[in-house]
C-alpha cells in the first residue's frame, strides 16, 4: 500500500490574497484522505514563497520520498508543490524514475501516467506563469505610482503609510521628531551616535531594530539625513522620481545637514588633537604642513607642553623652520580683524541689501520664466527618452543612466527657480553670507573661542594656507580679497588732508561686482 506525505503550504507573498491557510488545508487534506482511503504517515506545513528553489521542509519531504519512506504526495493544488521550474521537474523526475509513484490533489485530477505527467507539468507551468505575471504586474504597478510621485514601499521614518489611499502622509508626532533631529544635527554639534540616542528616547524604530528602545544603528541615521526622500526626491531600483508627497523637511535645512555629514565623514588625522592640523601648505616646496607635540620636563617634576607646526619636507629639501601653534594663533587672529567690517556699518550694509533685493525681485520673473521653458524642454526629452525605451530603441542600462543625467539637471533647474523666488537672484543669499561672515569676524577674533573653532571660521574666510619664513599667508575667498585690500587702503578724500581711515560701506563695489558676478 502506499504511504503519503501530506505537504501545506502558504506563500509569504500573497498573505492577503491566500485560498486556504494552512489549518484548512490540513483540515481539508484529513477529510480527502479519508475519503479517498489513503495512509498518511506525516503533515508538513511551511509558509514560503515556491518562486523560487529554496524551500527546507519541501526538500526533506523529498529526501524522504527518495530513501522510501513514502511513495506519495497528498497537497491541495499543484501550485503548492512548485511555482518554478526546477521544484517541478524534480517532482516530474522522482516520477519518471518511480521512487515517487502517485501524487494526490483534491483539486487536481493526477494519474502517474505520460497523459498524466503531461498535465501536470502544463499545471506547473502554469503556475509558474501566474506568478511571473504577477510579479510583472506588480513592476508595472509600482513603476506607475512612482511616475505619479507616490511611494510604493515602506514609508520612511517621519511618514505614515495611509491603506485607504495607497499614499503616504506625514505622520504628526513622528515628523516633529525627525525634523527635530535634522535640526539638532544640522546645527553641528552632535555626532551620528547622539541622534540615535535622541530617536531611542522617542521609541519610533517601527522595527527597524530589535527591543525596544534600543538606539537606532548608525548606518540607518546616516541613511536617514542623507535621503533625499526628504526634499521630495524618490530612488528605486536606480532611478530618480519626482515625488508629489507633503514635506515636513525644508530643502535649506536638508542642505546644512548634508554640510555636517561631510563635515563628520572627512577623513580625520589619528593621533594628537591638533586644531591647525591640515590647516596650510609650505610656502616654498609646497609639501604638506604636519603638527607636533614635544613636552619639556623639569627638574621639579613639572612639564610644559609644546605644540609646533612645521613642513614634512617629503617633496624637496626645503629651508622653512617651524611655528608655534600660539604665534600661529595670533597670526590668525589678525588675519580675521583684517577683513572684518566695523559693526556700525551693518545697518547700511543690510539696507542696500534690501533695496537690491527689491530691484532683483522685479527682474525674477523674466528669469523664472525662462527656466521653466528649459524645465519643459527636459520633460520633453524625457518623454522622448521613455518613447525610446518603451519601442525598445534604447536598452534598459541607457535609459536608466541617461533619465538620471536629465532628472539631475532638471532638478537643479527646479532648485534655482526656489532659490529666486526666495531671494530674488542666486547671488544675493552668498552675499548676505559674507557680510554676516565679515561682521562676525572681528567678535570671532577678539572673543575667547576654541581653537578648533578659530579653525573652522578662517576656512569660511579664506582657503590654499600657505606658510612662508612663519607667516600664514591666505588665499581670501570671494569678497574678501576685495574687502582685505579695500579696507587696507587709505581713502583718497582723507588721504589728502593727512588722515588714514577705512572707506565707507559705498566704497565696496569690487566687493559686490565679485559676488554679483
Amino acid at each position: 500500500m502506499i504511504r503519503y506525505i501530506a505537504y501545506c503550504r502558504k506563500s509569504t507573498d500573497e498573505k492577503n490574497k491566500q485560498v486556504l491557510s494552512i489549518d484548512q488545508q490540513i483540515a481539508e487534506l484529513k477529510e480527502f484522505a479519508n475519503r479517498e482511503h489513503l495512509e498518511v504517515i506525516d503533515f508538513v506545513a511551511e509558509s514560503k514563497t515556491a518562486k523560487v528553489p529554496g524551500r527546507e521542509k519541501f526538500a526533506q519531504v523529498l529526501r524522504r520520498i527518495e530513501k522510501g519512506e513514502a511513495q506519495g504526495i497528498v497537497s491541495w493544488h499543484p501550485d503548492r508543490l512548485a511555482r518554478n521550474s526546477i521544484d517541478g521537474g524534480r517532482v516530474i523526475y522522482l516520477l519518471d524514475t518511480g521512487k515517487l509513484l502517485d501524487l494526490k490533489f483534491p483539486s487536481f485530477w493526477f494519474e502517474s501516467t505520460p497523459q498524466g505527467k503531461f498535465m501536470l507539468s502544463i499545471a506547473f507551468g502554469q503556475s509558474k506563469y501566474y506568478v511571473d505575471n504577477l510579479s510583472e504586474n506588480v513592476k508595472r504597478g509600482m513603476k506607475h505610482k512612482l511616475r505619479l510621485g507616490l511611494w510604493p514601499l515602506r514609508a520612511p521614518l517621519g511618514y505614515i503609510n495611509d491603506s485607504n489611499t495607497k499614499t503616504i502622509q506625514i505622520h504628526p508626532e513622528t515628523s516633529r521628531i525627525i525634523k527635530k533631529a535634522f535640526q539638532l544635527f544640522a546645527e553641528g554639534n552632535k555626532s551620528f551616535r547622539e541622534i540615535s540616542v535622541f530617536l531611542s528616547r522617542f521609541n519610533i524604530d517601527r522595527g527597524w531594530e530589535s527591543g525596544k528602545n534600543n538606539p537606532l544603528r548608525i548606518g540607518r541615521i546616516k541613511n536617514m539625513l542623507k535621503n533625499r526622500f526628504y526634499i521630495g526626491i524618490m530612488k528605486y531600483n536606480g532611478e530618480y522620481y519626482q515625488g508629489s508627497y507633503k514635506l515636513f523637511i525644508t530643502k535649506k535645512l536638508f542642505d546644512r545637514a548634508q554640510k555636517q555629514v561631510e563635515r563628520i565623514e572627512r577623513p580625520r588625522y589619528k593621533g594628537h588633537d591638533f586644531a591647525f592640523s591640515g590647516f596650510a601648505r609650505c610656502g616654498e616646496c609646497k609639501a604638506a604642513i604636519t603638527s607636533e607635540q614635544h613636552i619639556k620636563k623639569y627638574k621639579n617634576g613639572n612639564s610644559q607642553t609644546f605644540m609646533y607646526y612645521r613642513c614634512t619636507k617629503k617633496l624637496k629639501p626645503c629651508t622653512q623652520k617651524y611655528l608655534s601653534e600660539d604665534k600661529l594663533e595670533i597670526q590668525i587672529r589678525e588675519m580675521l580683524e583684517k577683513v572684518s567690517l566695523p559693526q556700525e556699518w551693518a545697518k547700511d550694509w543690510y539696507q542696500w541689501l534690501d533695496r537690491d533685493e527689491k530691484k532683483e525681485l522685479a527682474l525674477a520673473e523674466e528669469n523664472i520664466t525662462k527656466l521653466k521653458t528649459e524645465t519643459e524642454t527636459l520633460d520633453k526629452k524625457l518623454n522622448f527618452l521613455l518613447d525610446s525605451f518603451l519601442d525598445q530603441v534604447i536598452d534598459n542600462e541607457t535609459y536608466k543612466n541617461k533619465k538620471n543625467e536629465l532628472f539631475e539637471e532638471k532638478l537643479k533647474i527646479t532648485e534655482e527657480i526656489e532659490k529666486i523666488k526666495q531671494n530674488g537672484s542666486s547671488w544675493l543669499e552668498p552675499m548676505r553670507e559674507f557680510v554676516d561672515r565679515a561682521l562676525q569676524s572681528r567678535k570671532i577674533a577678539r572673543a575667547k573661542n576654541t581653537k578648533e573653532d578659530l579653525a573652522i571660521f578662517t576656512k569660511t574666510v579664506g582657503s590654499n594656507f600657505f606658510l612662508t619664513d612663519r607667516q600664514l599667508v591666505p588665499t581670501y575667498n570671494l569678497g574678501f580679497a576685495e574687502l582685505h585690500s579695500r579696507l587696507l587702503a587709505p581713502d583718497p578724500q582723507t588721504q589728502a588732508s593727512g588722515k588714514s581711515e577705512k572707506v565707507a560701506p559705498t566704497g565696496f563695489e569690487p566687493v559686490i561686482f565679485t559676488l554679483r558676478r
